[in-house]
């Protein structure tokens, strides 16, 4: 595994580099950084070349100054694949990466080769998020937008475990997903401003996930790329039915779900989803 420093859109970003063969760029979720893609990474080395790049705040790239969302990310991500020679990348996200990739899309198509996602939040979600049976689902994303939320997750390392470990083994059916991992989870979250430069998405989502929970999502043209989404059996936080309306957001969408994991299938399972990835991006020959 290769570590890179790059210098994309005014920041410091760490990326996490292996393989040869065609680039798939990988972007992480909450609470992740590029750490949760490695047992995909060494699958898929034989056959691509694997990016994974902390997204601004996150890991050991640079803090934003402010809120930090989609649009920043794009922007990062389009400079790092300038930065690295690439024209076109396949794209694969999870949760906040997912969130990253719908503006990536719709930005730059002509860079992107196809999509390939496990769960994350969409427009046609809407109202759904906050029912009142989703609220002890959501109560997070609140929490996060709070000054004083680094400052009680990071008070000690035991409590930033806690509250780390707490949501990958909560979000996750194989509960042992994390388990090899959950010290080096900690360690970086407890590295100076990794907490707050992971909330900062949440401040800077928070205006359009409130629309969309009114049911006032804007109306975003449909995006064209070839798009595979693999969504999990059991994810608590994102329930399979929430996949009826991506066909309004993905005109040449791929779904099914992926059994027998929760949240995070890239950990839970990650034989099974080196290959649905490698699968997918062989069908679109980007390989």
């Amino acid at each position: 595994m290769e570590h890179l420093t790059i210098r994309a859109n005014g920041a410091a970003l760490h990326v996490a580099r292996i393989g040869r063969g065609r680039p798939l760029l990988l972007l992480h979720g909450w609470p992740e950084f590029w750490l949760t893609w490695k047992p995909v990474m060494t699958r898929l080395a034989d056959r691509y070349t694997l990016i994974a790049p902390d997204l601004r705040g996150f890991g050991d790239s640079d803090k934003p100054e402010g809120d930090c969302g989609p649009d920043q990310h794009t922007d990062d991500m389009l400079a790092l694949l300038d930065a690295l020679g690439i024209e076109t990348a396949g794209v694969v996200g999870h949760d906040v990466g997912g969130a990253v990739m719908q503006p990536l899309a719709r930005r730059a198509p002509q860079r992107i080769a196809g999509l390939f996602f496990f769960d994350f939040v969409y427009p046609g979600i809407g109202p759904r998020m906050a029912a009142p049976d989703r609220l002890n689902h959501i109560w997070y994303q609140s929490f996060h937008q709070m000054e004083m939320a680094p400052a009680l997750v990071g008070a000690t390392r035991e409590s930033c475990r806690s509250y780390i470990g707490h949501f990958l083994r909560n979000w996750s059916h194989r509960k042992a997903a994390f388990d090899d991992v959950l010290e080096a989870f900690t360690d970086n979250f407890m590295k100076p401003g990794n907490l707050a430069g992971g909330f900062a998405h949440y401040r800077a989502a928070h205006a359009a996930r409130v629309k969309m929970m009114q049911g006032e999502a804007p109306q975003l043209p449909p995006i064209a790329l070839p798009t595979c989404i693999r969504w999990a059996e059991h994810d608590p936080l994102f329930p399979y039915a929430w996949t009826d309306r991506l066909g309004e957001t993905f005109t040449r969408l791929d779904l099914k779900m992926f059994a027998d994991v929760g949240h995070f299938p890239h950990r839970e399972d990650p034989d099974r989803a080196a290959a649905e990835i490698a699968g997918f991006f062989e069908r679109i020959n980007w390989k």
